[in-house]
């Protein structure tokens, strides 16, 4: 196989910034076409980037770009951006369903619609555009799907604080499991791609721990590191893999992970849904201790 992405075509959900951003910088480093598929065409307070910034940088980057105003939850809009991505490039070879919707809360404190908008983000969102892409990457040289879900660790710790969103997430991963099978004789890699420490993103800092967190956080380079290796595998033979972002990259040679930091002298804070015999493969204490 290929060991660079140029010339292919991403199509990539919640790219306007975070870890679906790094991941199109990372293809766009090697000349790769980038579809953003995004819902902030204007300026956030709270969040940074929007599709037309993402834009930007991915061609600044090497890349050429595309950005989508799209709400994975639209269907006609999601097919939409599918068919004129495809027609922009001649075609798609990567879909990374990276969108997502998060609230660590209890069922009492779950409002309903909340439920729903994580529901419709999460699992619908990834289902409904992995299903729309099949039709353009069956026509790749090496297509794949990635999911950025955890692996199906189905232990009481990981769903009684926050029932609604672990449902939503691991529903996605049970996309992975699905359609890696439905999708294996036509060729198509279906992967999930999880962190194992939090990564420094807005939804991090204005949800989760905000600066103390994201100090103990690494960055979203590690996932586009992990994920552009994902890309390169051919696609007939590496599919269904729940993979560690981490353990993943040292499976394949990488040894330097505190380049990753975001504070080399904090402790990393271990992200949700990382199973309890997953050993990581560089220690997660400060550098030097």
């Amino acid at each position: 196989m290929s060991d660079t992405l140029a010339g292919k075509t991403l199509f990539i959900t919640g790219a306007s910034r975070g870890i679906g951003l790094a991941i199109g910088l990372a293809a766009a480093r090697d000349g790769a076409n980038v579809a953003i598929a995004a819902k902030t065409a204007e300026p956030h307070p709270k969040l940074p980037g929007t599709i037309h910034t993402a834009a930007a940088e991915i061609e600044a980057a090497g890349g050429k770009a595309l950005p989508l105003l799209v709400d994975v939850r639209d269907d006609e809009a999601v097919a939409e951006a599918l068919a004129r991505t495809a027609d922009t490039f001649g075609g798609i070879d990567i879909v990374v369903n990276n969108a997502s919707a998060i609230q660590l809360t209890d069922s009492q404190k779950t409002d309903m619609k909340r439920f729903d908008l994580m529901h419709q983000i999460n699992t619908r969102g990834t289902f409904m555009t992995s299903k729309f892409a099949v039709p353009y990457l069956e026509k790749s040289a090496n297509p794949h799907i990635l999911m950025l879900s955890p692996p199906l660790d189905m232990s009481e710790r990981w769903f009684a604080p926050h029932t609604a969103y672990s449902i939503a997430k691991y529903g996605m991963s049970l996309c992975v499991l699905g359609l890696a099978g439905e999708l294996r004789a036509r060729g198509i890699a279906v992967n999930a791609l999880w962190p194992r420490t939090t990564i420094a993103t807005a939804a991090v800092k204005n949800l989760l721990g905000g600066d103390m967190l994201m100090q103990a956080s690494r960055t979203p380079e590690i996932i586009a590191d992990a994920a552009h290796l994902v890309f390169l595998k051919p696609s007939r033979q590496f599919t269904g893999n729940f993979l560690i972002d981490d353990t993943f990259l040292a499976e394949n040679g990488v040894t330097d992970f505190d380049g990753y930091r975001v504070d080399p002298s904090q402790t990393l804070a271990q992200d949700f849904f990382v199973p309890a015999d997953s050993v990581p493969p560089a220690s997660l204490r400060p550098v030097g201790k």
